[in-house]
Order: structure tokens, then sequence, then C-alpha cells
């Protein structure tokens, strides 16, 4: 059975009608709502009267899909006019699908703002109001849907049902609450083993977890959820990232600027996002002016003001503007999770403002940078062309759209990246170059973006003037190396498993003392203001513990080298390193002085190197 992706998409597709099947056959009172494929597998929405799904239901239901798919059903694709549709709806009782049915009827483009692209795919309209909608019948079971699905239940391979959570009716905490069934599928029994046990690895990775084993951030219900507190050891982290982006940034001709947190909502009015992301925005009232203010969500419109407070000439371009600072969106709260999505968002931001025959050189430079970072991190990347899809939520000429979407896929080429495209995934105002991350693991995670905006310099005017004397619009070119410093730290954290590469750890060298004598003591203190004055990180355990007990608490810290001091130490001042494993470069440690075992640390540090050269 061939495994490729849009084959995948219609097994999967397949397998959250045949739970829905499994479902009605269990319950035959049930209500369903949607049930789109998502990444590595597939949902459905239903509300069975009385009926709360759980765990314990997964095997009953399970048996039942795999008695479907044991009978061969044929998904048969049908057709009937909306008001056919909405008929059968009703003689259904199916209340759900006969709400879509009738949003579908007026204007399809109601549905799509509701709906993900996903769950719009199992409809059979989108964009505008439509007169006929497609249906799939397998067996007993006739679903609304355009598809794609396999042939017959017998060729979805193999699934297991996973979790099941609440979900309100279209996303609206107005509407009913459902319950939403996730299973996942695969080919074949291996590749569905290979992802339950990532799975569990993933699970130990959790960074939410390992955020509170290794002390790196907090959460408190007085600040509250979204609203992350780094603490010591997580800041050194952060720093360690953002100086590293930051330093990319200047080496690319970048100056730093700075922007308050709040502003005029004119300002969003203007770029287009007040309309867009509106309900998204904290809002913020003046005690002195009537003024409509609010926390900033993105820092564009903001650099463009910059840009616009003074003409401008050809002979000026390119200018690119850099900061890291934090931005706010009002995200619903049961979306928030750890450092994952959260309600302050740093982004090591930055804005070009270029001609159109600079950006190929400009795109080069950034997309560089991009590497550096994650080749550093040891995160292999693909590029994901991100452009729009055929529905209205899109600002801008669509020829402007055709023509940057052309410039980013000859830009990918001219960069040799790895690429695919992903339709409906383009920023509002224009396509991007979303980079996708593979972690230690396997999945894939998006990361840095590298975007083209054709739109905003037109709606804020911003001009400069062409060697002929004529007024021009720059090309804007958006791009975050890290993205979210917070959702990337929590990629990191799991990509790692707590087991910072040596630049990143926050503590670099733990001293370990034999025991608590003075000469003892006093040898590894000096040892530790030595590191310190060459910038490592070290930690001195003089606790009254056995030797033993310290190790074995450092390399459960997962600490990157520890060093015993006892007599050997304080006679000549010679140290064996131990070294964290994954770090080790040779099984045998290194016998070395002090100073020199500190200063390879230090010059590791500064070269951030996964590996060490002791």
């Amino acid at each position: 059975m061939s495994n490729n992706a849009d084959e995948m998409h219609a097994m999967r597709h397949s397998m959250a009608h045949i739970m829905a099947t499994a479902i009605i056959r269990l319950w035959p009172e049930v209500k369903l709502g949607v049930g789109p494929v998502v990444e590595y597998g597939f949902y459905y929405d239903v509300d069975i009267p009385n009926v709360t799904i759980s765990d314990d239901d997964f095997k009953k239901i399970e048996k039942e899909m795999r008695k479907i798919v044991a009978e061969k059903q044929d998904f048969v694709q049908s057709t009937k006019s909306i008001d056919e549709a909405i008929e059968w709806a009703k003689t259904a009782g199916q209340p759900y699908k006969e709400e879509l049915l009738n949003d579908l009827k007026r204007s399809g483009t109601t549905v799509a703002k509701d709906l993900s692209q996903e769950e719009m795919g199992t409809l059979a309209g989108e964009g505008s109001a439509v007169d006929e909608v497609g249906f799939y019948t397998n067996g007993e079971f006739t679903d609304l849907c355009r598809g794609p699905h396999v042939a017959n239940t017998g060729d979805v391979g193999e699934f297991k049902l996973m979790r099941v959570a609440g979900a309100y009716w279209r996303g609206n905490e107005n509407n009913p609450q459902m319950q939403r069934l996730y299973g996942i599928g695969f080919a074949t029994k291996d590749e569905l083993k290979a992802h339950l046990q990532m799975l569990e690895e993933a699970k130990k990775r959790d960074h939410r977890k390992l955020g509170k084993e290794h002390d790196l951030y907090v959460m408190s219900d007085l600040v509250g959820s979204g609203l992350p507190l780094f603490t010591p050891r997580g800041t050194i982290i952060r720093e360690e990232l953002v100086n590293f982006a930051e330093q990319l940034r200047k080496d690319s001709g970048f100056s730093r600027v700075a922007i308050p947190h709040i502003t005029k909502k004119d300002l969003y009015e203007v770029s287009g996002h007040w309309d867009k992301f509106g309900d998204e925005l904290f809002l913020v009232t003046s005690q002195e002016t009537s003024d409509e203010l609010v926390m900033k969500p993105m820092n564009c419109p903001h650099h463009n003001q910059i840009y616009a407070s003074q003409p401008r000439s050809y002979r000026e371009l390119p200018i690119r503007y850099f900061e890291t600072t934090t931005v706010y969106r009002d995200e619903k709260s049961g979306e928030l999770g750890g450092l994952s999505r959260v309600r302050s968002i740093t982004q090591d931001d930055s804005h070009v403002y270029a001609t159109r025959d600079q950006l190929s050189q400009e795109v080069k430079t950034l997309t560089e940078d991009v590497q550096k970072i994650y080749g550093t991190v040891d995160m292999p990347l693909r590029a994901r062309l991100s452009f729009r899809d055929d529905g209205d939520g899109y600002l801008g000429e669509e020829s402007l759209w055709h023509e940057a979407q052309d410039v980013i896929t000859a830009l990918a080429k001219e960069n040799n990246l790895d690429y695919f495209v992903a339709e409906g995934e383009a920023a509002f105002y224009g396509p991007k170059i979303d980079f996708m991350a593979t972690d230690a693991i396997g999945r894939q995670h998006q990361v840095a973006t590298i975007q083209l905006d054709f739109v905003q310099p037109e709606r804020f005017k911003l001009a400069y003037t062409d060697s002929n004397g004529e007024e021009q619009r720059p090309v804007m070119v958006h791009c975050a190396l890290l993205g979210s410093v917070e959702r990337f730290m929590s990629v990191l954290i799991e990509h790692t498993a707590g087991s910072f590469p040596i630049w990143l750890a926050p503590e670099q060298v733990r001293i370990l003392t034999v025991n608590q004598e003075q000469l003892t003591t006093d040898t590894a203190e000096e040892m530790r203001a030595y590191g310190e004055s060459l910038g490592v990180r070290v930690y001195v355990d003089n606790d009254n513990e056995s030797v033993g007990k310290k190790i074995r608490n450092s390399v459960k810290a997962k600490v990157p080298y520890v060093i015993v001091v006892g007599e050997k130490e304080i006679n000549d001042g010679i140290v064996s390193p131990r070294l964290r494993h994954d770090i080790a470069v040779m099984d045998v440690q290194s016998e070395l002085h002090y100073e020199q075992f500190f200063k390879t640390v230090a010059n590791e540090a500064k070269s951030r190197v996964n590996k060490s050269s002791l």
C-alpha cells in the first residue's frame, strides 16, 4: 500500500468516517459535527445525549470499527442540491449538519470564518454560496463530505483511538460543547508502532515536565495563564538564544530599534490587523485621554512608522531594523499550554525595506542566518512555501500576490532549499517561507519565517525616491529567526530532553567536593572563580553528602561537565572531568590542569559546539 501524503490523507479521512459509523452503531442517537484529518490522524466531533465517552469506551469503538473494515464497504460519492441536503439533515436528525448546510446556502464564507481549512475540506464548497453539496456513503452511513476517500473500508491500514476532549461547536464558547474523539492512523502496523513509541518518548520530553524538573520557568495564578515567568536558569537559555539571533542580525547589517508596548488602535486599522485580529487584542484604557489603546500584537506597523519618519532615497536601501521584544495576544485560555502557546510572545523580529532588485540577496542572507541557528542546535530544516488559497481573507491585489509568490518560489530555488508548497498558509498580507525543523524524535515544528509584504508598504504609503527622482514603494521583508522565543524554547527543551549543549546549559560545570574541609572548599572556590572569570557558568556542590550521591545528582541535572576536588586536585591542580555522555568524544577522560580545562570549556561555549573537544 502506497504511503504518500495524498493517499494518507484519504486513508485518515476514511478512518474518521469509519469511526463515525461505529459510533452511530453504538449510540444511534448521536448528533455529528465535523470529522477532519489532522496531523497523523483524524477526529470527529460528536454530541451523544446523556453519554460521556471515556478511554474505557475506546476498545468497543475500535472493535466496531474493525468490523466495518472487515465488511469492505465501498465509499460511494453522490451530490444533492442544497435544499435536498438540508432536508436530508432534518430527516436524519442531524442539527449540526443542518446548520452548516444553511450557512453554505447563504454564503460559504460564513462557514469558512468559523471552521479550519481541514474542516472546510469536509464540506462541498468554500468562499461563496453553493447550489449543491457532496456526500459519501459507506454501508449504512452517509455524511456531508467532498472527500477524498479510499475505495472501500478495507483499505484504511492501522488505527488507534487516542483521546477524547471537549470542544465547543465551531470553536465558539457560546455554542454547545461536543466531544472530540481523536485517533491516529498509518498504512502499516510498524508505522503505527513507531509512532506510539515516539509518543511515549515525547511524554518523557514534555517541556512542561522538564521545565519544572530543571527549574526553567514557572506559571503563577496571580500573574495569569499564558504568562510564563523565567527563573535564573531559564533566563540564561533565553538570553543565549537571543544573543545568538541578535549577533547574526548585527553581522547582517541590521540596526536595532525600540518601540513601546502599547499603541493607538488606529495603527492597526491602517495595517489591517484590527479587522483581522481585533478580537485577539488586549485593550488598554487611558485615564487621561480618549485614545483607544491596545497592547501591541505585532511590531511591523511600528517599524513602518520609523521608516516613514523621513524621506528615503534608493541610496539608503535596503534599510534593516531589528529588535527582540514582547507582543501580546489574547489567546483563548483552553488553547494555552506551557511555553508552546502563551499570551506574552517574545519575538526576535526584523524588517527589511528593499527594492525588488535587492530581494534575492536579502532573502539569501536571512536564509543563511536561519540555517546557522538550526544547524547549531542540530535540527534539519525543510522550507514550506506558504501561499494564499482562494479564500477572501487576504489584503492587496491578487496580481501582487501572484508576483510575490513567484518571487518566493524563485528565491527558494536560488537558495537550494528543500521546499514544498502549502496553499492557505500565507499571512494575510503576503506569502512566506516557513522553516520546518525536525527534532530528535522526528517531529516537525514551524520555527523561523521569512515573509514578503507588498501590502503594508501600500497601506502605509511607504516610499523612496528612485534614481530618476520618482516615488516608488519598497518591498517589506519580515523575518524572525527563532519566531516566538517561548515556543522555540519549548521545542528546544523537548529536542534536547533537557541535555542542553554546552553553550546553552544553565550550569556548564559542577565542582564536587569530597569533604567539607577548608582546604578542599578553598580549592573548589578558587577553581570556580577562575572558571567564572572566563565566562563559564560554574556551581560548587559542597553539601555534606557522599561523592556518589553528588555525582548522581549532577547526572540527573544533566550538567555537561563535572569535576571532583580531592587530595590530588588540591595538590597539583590536575582534574579528570566527567563528560555527559552525549557530548563525549571518547570514553577515556583526559587529565589536564584546571586552568586549561576551563579555557577549553569557555572556547566550546563561545564556539557553540555540541561535542566536547577534551
